[in-house]
């Protein structure tokens, strides 16, 4: 009989890893539109300066020509595929993520979506989305009749 030491963490870890690299896709009902779950989610940084936000993806292994940036009704949406370059060849083991990638996010009102800059350099997408001038609250006198 051989004896093994039990790590119960390393059994949690591959029922994670089965669980996250599902191959099945989903969908959600949302405001009278379809989003879809994409088969991985890159990391994605948003930072904000006083006249842009800055939105840095990370896509490595992912071609230029397979990202796609819409902006619609308000929702920036970066959507793409990362294409897996395997052949047949005994694989021991298989980490990074491959398939087809969704991300939305809400914009505020005051940005300028018909400006965006895109940058893709090194596996890296980088967005300038820049701010509109915020409208300053108007003042009404209301005058008191007595």
């Amino acid at each position: 009989m051989k004896l093994s030491v039990w790590d119960p963490f390393r059994e949690m870890e591959d029922l994670l890893d089965r669980y996250n690299h599902s191959p099945q896709k989903s969908s959600a009902k949302n405001r009278d539109s379809i989003f879809e779950m994409g088969d991985w989610m890159p990391v994605v940084d948003i930072e904000e300066n006083d006249g842009a936000f800055l939105v840095k993806v990370e896509l490595p292994g992912v071609d230029k020509e397979d990202v796609g940036v819409n902006i619609e009704d308000g929702v920036l949406t970066i959507k793409g595929e990362k294409k897996s370059r395997t052949e047949d060849k005994k694989q021991h083991r298989i980490e990074c993520s491959y398939g087809s990638f969704i991300r939305s996010f809400t914009l505020p009102k005051t940005v300028k979506a018909e400006e965006i800059e895109a940058e893709y350099k090194d596996g890296i997408l980088n967005l300038t989305i820049p701010k509109s001038a915020e409208k300053a609250p108007q003042q009404i006198e209301v005058k008191v009749k007595s």
